[in-house]
């Protein structure tokens, strides 16, 4: 399964209610994504580091998912800033990199690490069981609570049976290549994992009907009011309403 690192903590982030940080994390990278100011980038910025640190997050966990992300980045600034239209801002050698190619770069960078440090400040500090119960507690339809739940648990039960049907055929001495055997035999996999998919989704369904599911899943986690619950939303609103404010004043004035 993969390993919730950042959801075991005692920081203040973690003691927060699942529901808020949700709401909190998806509304504040709303407003991430829709500025374009670079004050309100940077600002943005700061204040997703100041979170992480609030959270206590592992240095070098966190620098490991970015590191994933940079790479990404590093395409975009391989390629916006050539193939953008307008003025170029400088050049090295044949290669003319445009002002408005190398703007967008460093907005795209800025937005994608900001929204990145946030969600895992706000939503990696929680279990999936407890992200779950808490989108059920927002409104999400149940189906796709029961979406989200199941999937994340038995995507590597598939991925387990996968591994098993591809040692059974280098067993029998298969050795992929480029050719008609190999195509066959690779349609044979993905159709016995559609088979062996549906047989345990039965058999997981009847289990879950003798142990008396209803149709909804019930968490052992109560969200108990907490005076500090109601600091962070007071906290995140201000941040969020300021954010949005000065973005809409600077792109007034610039208009």
């Amino acid at each position: 399964m993969i390993p919730e690192v950042f959801a075991g903590g005692n920081s203040v982030i973690h003691s927060i209610d699942p529901r808020i940080k949700v709401v909190s994390a998806l509304v504040y990278s709303l407003v991430i994504a829709l500025s374009n100011s670079f004050i309100i980038l940077l600002s943005a910025l700061a204040i997703s580091v100041a979170l992480v640190m609030a959270a206590q997050l592992d240095t070098r966990e966190v620098l490991k998912r970015l590191t994933v992300l940079w790479g990404f980045i590093l395409l975009i600034w391989m390629l916006v800033p050539l193939t953008y239209p307008g003025a170029t801002l400088f050049r090295i050698g044949p290669l003319g990199f445009s002002s408005p190619g190398v703007f967008l770069a460093a907005q795209i960078s800025l937005k994608s690490t900001a929204i990145l440090l946030s969600l895992m400040a706000l939503l990696a500090t929680m279990s999936i069981a407890a992200m779950g119960h808490a989108l059920g507690c927002l409104g999400i339809p149940d189906k796709l609570v029961h979406l989200l739940l199941i999937t994340y648990r038995y995507v590597f039960v598939m991925e387990q049976e996968y591994q098993r049907l591809i040692r059974a055929m280098k067993i029998r001495g298969f050795k992929p290549g480029t050719n008609l055997h190999s195509y066959q035999s690779y349609a044979y996999l993905v159709g016995m994992l559609f088979v062996h998919a549906s047989a345990r989704a039965d058999r997981v369904s009847k289990a879950m009907k003798c142990r008396g599911f209803t149709g909804r899943f019930h968490s052992l986690r109560q969200f108990e009011p907490d005076p500090r619950n109601r600091l962070f939303t007071v906290f995140m609103v201000f941040i969020i309403i300021l954010l949005a404010t000065v973005e809409v004043w600077i792109q007034t004035i610039h208009s």
